[in-house]
């Protein structure tokens, strides 16, 4: 009986913790607002182009911390091996969105995201964001 129950635990464990790490290490899908773009998008409002990093993903992940740190206003949040989170506050009004960078060693590709947390609108800034973010990591 208690042997049943150990693997049943076990078991339970296992699959909250690999369904944990599948949802953190995805991008969420954009909202129905336009103050989001997303790499994973489906839709050409919030469609963004992935980066590529071919090789490896040391080298892309730091490429991609050397151009984050060129920010104003950007604070990392969360950072691990497999993704990044940031928050950017805008210097006027105090606004916050979130960024967050996946990578995808299967496709050699940094997956992206930028949304606003607030408002509906965001007047192409977090567009703007991560194609600037895109071209600096470019240039290292």
């Amino acid at each position: 009986m208690t042997l049943r129950l150990f693997c049943y635990c076990l078991t339970v464990l296992l699959l909250f913790s690999a369904t944990k790490s599948m949802a953190e290490n995805s991008l969420k899908p954009c909202p129905d607002r336009p103050n989001c773009v997303s790499s994973l998008a489906a839709d050409n409002e919030h469609k963004i182009l992935p980066m590529s990093y071919g090789g490896d993903r040391a080298t892309a992940r730091l490429r991609l911390l050397s151009a984050l740190a060129q920010l104003d206003h950007a604070e990392i949040v969360e950072d691990t091996a497999l993704f990044l989170r940031i928050k950017v506050t805008s210097a006027l009004l105090r606004f916050v969105d979130d960024v967050t960078f996946v990578f995808d060693d299967e496709n050699e590709l940094i997956q992206m995201r930028s949304a606003s947390r607030s408002g509906y609108y965001d007047f192409g800034v977090n567009r703007r964001r991560l194609e600037a973010i895109r071209e600096l990591y470019e240039q290292q």
